[in-house]
């Protein structure tokens, strides 16, 4: 059993508004949403960040923006969406499980804040 929230989303002992799952990925509303749409997209199986992806995991990658792409369909989010990840703390990440945020229906400026 991994200590992590998301774990826990994804193990079902801790709440959320759940979007999306299968076998390897699990989508769900972020508790704290900074865009009309904002949802999170991460692996079942724990990755602490993308500094932790390698040939044996990147596979699930791929599934997650598989997953990105069809939950933008169902959201319409046709005019655009940000995706984003963190990865370690001085770069903001405040879950060491690798999860990407998707949100849209604002408009967003570059660069970041």
């Amino acid at each position: 059993m991994c200590a992590c929230i998301f774990c826990g989303i994804g193990e079902k002992k801790i709440p959320a508004k759940i979007l999306y799952e299968n076998n390897q990925v699990i989508a769900f509303h972020d508790l704290n949403p900074v865009a009309p749409v904002h949802f999170l997209v991460i692996p079942k199986n724990h990755i602490a960040s993308v500094k932790d992806i390698n040939e044996n995991n990147s596979h699930i990658v791929a599934k997650l923006f598989e997953v990105i792409a069809e939950l933008a369909k169902k959201e319409k989010l046709e005019a655009g969406f940000r995706v984003t990840t963190n990865s370690g703390k001085l770069a903001g990440q405040t879950v060491d499980h690798l999860h990407f945020h998707v949100l849209g229906k604002r408009t967003f400026n570059w660069p970041p804040g």
